[in-house]
């Protein structure tokens, strides 16, 4: 039971994180235009969260917005392409 208690902390900081992260939102929005479900989008961003968190623990390293965004754009993620071409 203790499991998913986590896991709805984990949805309820990636819906906030939209208001705050430039990603999660692009993120977000981008999901939005697709016509994808609030709380499928919702869920889906916690996934990516509890990754980027299970890294951070991994390396020992702190959770940086810029550190993140710099590595999509090395990556030439779609994500930061749509965040640029729209306005949201």
């Amino acid at each position: 039971m203790g499991v998913l208690y986590i896991l709805q902390t984990f949805v309820e900081w990636a819906g906030q994180s939209v208001r705050y992260s430039f990603w999660a939102k692009a993120y977000y929005e981008q999901q939005k235009s697709k016509g994808k479900p609030h709380n499928t989008i919702i869920r889906a961003l916690a996934f990516k969260w509890i990754r980027i968190l299970f890294r951070c623990w991994k390396t020992k390293t702190a959770y940086d917005e810029s550190t993140y965004l710099e590595a999509l754009k090395r990556k030439g993620s779609p994500l930061l392409k749509y965040a640029m071409e729209s306005k949201f």
